[in-house]
């Protein structure tokens, strides 16, 4: 089962069913997503979702409003009259919703109701395992208008997408999509997601941690087998033994520990010195065997 499934069915069997307001509200959710659909007075509301479509009709149940369920190939569709509601009308067959300053007034879980029927109506989120996206269709651009101020009153950072044929809500970051899911009531979401976020996090502060050091050892070996080049250089033009006792010293101790930081290649001095000591020496070691 995908995580967007995971999620749907968690929201699916939230046991408010009795709850008439909350339920048309939620029903008002489903009816302005992207899969529903209005034609003569009728609508039709089509999905894969066994439990999404079972959670549609029991909202009609509940709500006195007749329907009937049949399959379109791998699709759950439901038909019915138009249920009167009197927040939504029909305008040249698209469903709207009407009288927005009174919805956004409303019960911060009627407006919950309302996104959460966006969400079971055509939202998706893919994996956080893989990347962070969370994404709701509308049938309309006012309703998508409609859907990004109703979001925004929960703080929630949305962007929009319209293209010809699509109105659309998404979320990319991490944070802003597990507040998401909290508004919608996916608790047990909300805790799965932010498991796989954090280990997503640590990961990358291990990744980017582990190629900094990589990068640092590059770094110091590359130095280092100039460093060791130079000396060999100065070996063989009997340049060597004319160096003083302290670039003789660390030019040994190089060519003995080539892999070691100037800090731990200092440590090994007689007495030991730091690293802009060492730095030093070796600068000079080069600047010698240039010459």
């Amino acid at each position: 089962m995908s995580f967007s499934s995971e999620i749907k069915q968690e929201i699916g069997t939230i046991n408010n069913l009795s709850k008439k307001e909350q339920i048309k509200y939620e029903l008002i959710g489903y009816l302005i997503s992207s899969n529903s659909e209005i034609n003569k007075n009728k609508i039709k509301y089509a999905t894969e979702s066994d439990y999404n479509i079972n959670r549609f009709s029991k909202i009609l149940l509940n709500l006195q409003v007749e329907h009937d369920i049949e399959m379109s190939g791998k699709l759950f569709v439901i038909t019915s009259d138009f249920p009167k509601i009197e927040e939504i009308q029909i305008k040249k067959d698209i469903i709207e919703i009407r009288n927005n300053n009174e919805l956004f007034s409303e019960k911060e879980e009627n407006k919950k109701a309302i996104i959460r029927g966006m969400f079971l109506g055509s939202g998706s989120i893919n994996n956080p395992k893989n990347k962070y996206h969370f994404e709701i269709s509308f049938s309309s651009e006012n309703n998508l208008k409609f859907a990004i101020e109703l979001i925004n009153t929960f703080n929630i950072k949305i962007k929009k997408l319209i293209t010809k044929d699509k109105f659309s809500i998404y979320i990319k970051e991490g944070e802003e999509i597990s507040k998401m899911l909290a508004v919608i009531g996916a608790n047990k979401g909300v805790m799965k997601f932010e498991d796989i976020r954090i280990e997503r996090e640590m990961r990358g502060k291990i990744n980017r941690l582990v190629n900094c050091e990589t990068a640092n050892l590059n770094k110091t070996i590359n130095a280092s087998v100039e460093q060791i080049e130079a000396i060999e250089k100065l070996k063989k033009e009997k340049k060597f033994n004319k160096l003083n006792d302290n670039l003789k010293e660390i030019a040994e101790l190089r060519i003995e520990f080539p892999d070691l930081s100037l800090i731990e290649l200092g440590k090994k001095a007689n007495p030991p010195i730091g690293k802009s000591g060492v730095n030093y020496r070796l600068k000079k070691i080069m600047e010698i065997a240039n010459e």
